[in-house]
């Protein structure tokens, strides 16, 4: 009798993963964009290597954020860089880092991050100069979420700002291309600086 229960279960548990398997290698749909990340952690509970772990990309820019606050007389106070100071501390202690850096990087990534089938359809519109698709509401919760997040942040970062009482928050992407590889000794090669202000957020629905 047990060794027949036994049976029946590890039957149920092969069936349940090559469900999972088979979900996993579906088109892409609603319930594949909502419970695939689950299906993964069941397929993949490990952590995975490629070779991209030990030939990493080269850095091709240096990305951050800065910040400014509203105060209640109107005024405004200048951009506060809420990046680099935990960038510097990192570098200055190689054995136990600080990993505060990650989350401005990590809150950046949340703002993109989206699912790869829908890059390559965006990609190929773009290419055929067709209407791209435009965000669908679980990238543009995905972003709002990370927006809320770099602003809770950057208060944390500039605490005297408008003498502790600020009203709203500014949060300003940017990202800095450095000059490719071939061009390092070109004294001519551009190295662009694009940068996206965020719109304001008060920060009594922050807290």
């Amino acid at each position: 009798m047990a060794r027949r229960a036994a049976l029946l279960v590890g039957a149920a548990l092969l069936g349940v993963y090559f469900a999972l398997a088979a979900f996993s290698q579906a088109p892409l749909s609603p319930a594949k964009i909502r419970y695939g990340d689950k299906a993964n952690t069941v397929l993949s509970p490990y952590f995975t290597q490629d070779w991209l772990l030990f030939a990493p990309e080269p850095l091709a820019d240096d990305r951050g954020i800065l910040a400014r606050a509203s105060c209640p007389d109107g005024t405004q106070t200048p951009f506060y860089d809420v990046t680099n100071p935990y960038i510097e501390r990192t570098q200055k202690d190689r054995f136990f880092p600080s990993r505060m850096s990650r989350l401005v990087s990590g809150g950046m990534q949340s703002m993109e991050n989206t699912d790869p089938f829908l890059n390559r359809v965006r990609q190929q519109e773009a290419e055929r100069d067709k209407p791209v698709l435009p965000p669908l509401p679980f990238e543009e919760r995905s972003r709002e979420s990370a927006v809320r997040f770099l602003a809770r942040y950057s208060l944390t970062q500039m605490p005297g700002a408008c003498d502790g009482k600020p009203e709203k928050v500014q949060v300003r992407l940017y990202v800095h291309e450095f000059r490719p590889w071939s061009k390092r000794n070109d004294p001519e090669a551009k190295e662009p600086v694009h940068a996206e202000d965020l719109n304001w957020l008060k920060v009594g629905e922050l807290r």
